[in-house]
């Protein structure tokens, strides 16, 4: 079962980018994140024809929005955190069961700066998908835990940490939030494959900072010791972070990680 994580910063603006890399790679399960629809705009026909079926949680006004594609079924779906915890009012997080794996999609608040609300939301948002799992899956279980998490798990992580001293997604309280999930049974997939740093998802548009090298790994693939076992390989697909301007890729490259499931 291959199963992808990918950030695509509006999928209205890059489908066609998405259909050709779903005919490259031939992935089985696609958690998309900043689908940037609302919930009646998503191409679920577009996805049909590629052999989908698809489930997405979006939001008015064109903001967030993610989705769960799967070739291996698709049952069971909840938009948001599900029964009994407190409902986030943005379109953050998906699941459905693909495959007899448990599937989340999350796109975690961005957080801005450590002394903005959007930080205070950002650390609730963490803890309450940590109540979540307990609720949605069993950590004996086959679960994976895909999106855009906004934390760099570590300093391999990012392209120079001592710049982003004092700033989002390296501070100790996010890394914890990320570490309370990974406690709750979860393994970071990629890292465990490639410990090397250097290895980035996202890069901003910004400076050229793509081609400097200067970029952040911020997706990823958190699966549950039934998952991590079979787990095979695992790519960040940097090649489809490039593109011209006319046909601008996300910022984000997709991360892909194959496992060895019945599918």
């Amino acid at each position: 079962m291959r199963v992808v994580t990918w950030n695509v910063n509006s999928l209205k603006a890059r489908l066609s980018r998405v259909e050709r890399w779903i005919g490259a790679f031939d992935p089985d399960v696609i958690c998309l994140q900043e689908t940037k629809l609302d919930s009646g705009s998503f191409p679920a026909l577009a996805f049909e024809a590629l052999g989908y079926e698809s489930f997405h949680h979006g939001q008015e006004g064109g903001r967030n929005g993610v989705a769960v594609c799967s070739r291996v079924g698709l049952s069971d779906p909840v938009a948001g955190f599900g029964p009994g915890i407190e409902p986030d009012g943005d379109a953050r997080l998906a699941w459905a069961t693909c495959g007899g794996v448990r599937v989340a999609s999350c796109y975690v608040p961005n957080g801005r700066s450590l002394d903005n609300d959007h930080y205070r939301y950002k650390l609730s948002w963490l803890e309450r998908l940590r109540v979540a799992l307990d609720r949605q899956a069993d950590p004996g279980a086959a679960v994976a835990v895909c999106g855009d998490f906004n934390v760099a798990p570590d300093d391999r992580d990012v392209y120079d940490p001592a710049r982003f001293e004092g700033a989002t997604h390296t501070s100790g309280p996010e890394r914890d939030r990320l570490a309370d999930l990974l406690g709750w049974g979860l393994a970071d997939l990629f890292r465990e494959r490639h410990p090397e740093p250097g290895l980035f998802s996202w890069w901003d548009y910004r400076s050229g900072d793509f081609h400097k090298k200067k970029g952040m790994r911020i997706d990823l693939v958190l699966g549950s010791a039934p998952v991590a076992a079979a787990a095979e390989y695992a790519l960040i697909d940097r090649n489809e972070r490039k593109g011209p301007k006319g046909d601008l890729p996300s910022d984000h490259a997709p991360v892909l990680v194959d496992l060895n499931l019945p599918c």
